[in-house]
């Protein structure tokens, strides 16, 4: 993944960490115009099955970080959720 570029905007620095249920990422933000680029973390889940109910739960839980993220400093700010391949991001 180090180098990977996702949906031509996060460009993957290095691994933070790894679990169960997926990995999360140290990238840079090419969307941003300046130098250096800003970083943020990408979480990459990797479920076992891509079925209705785990989008469902994706998006939902997609949803619920925006708006906690919104209202408390101690919360990490969604910026974008998308799945690419088979991976929900």
């Amino acid at each position: 993944m180090i180098g990977k570029i996702l949906r031509q905007r996060y460009q993957i620095i290095k691994q933070l960490g790894a679990g169960g249920f997926g990995e999360t990422y140290l990238a840079e933000d090419l969307d941003i115009p300046v130098t250096p680029k800003p970083v943020c973390v990408v979480k990459r889940l990797k479920p076992t099955e891509i079925d209705r109910d785990s989008i469902r739960l994706f998006k939902q839980e997609a949803q619920i970080l925006y708006k906690l993220g919104q209202n408390h400093d101690q919360i990490p700010k969604l910026y974008a959720y998308f799945q690419e391949d088979e991976d929900f991001y």
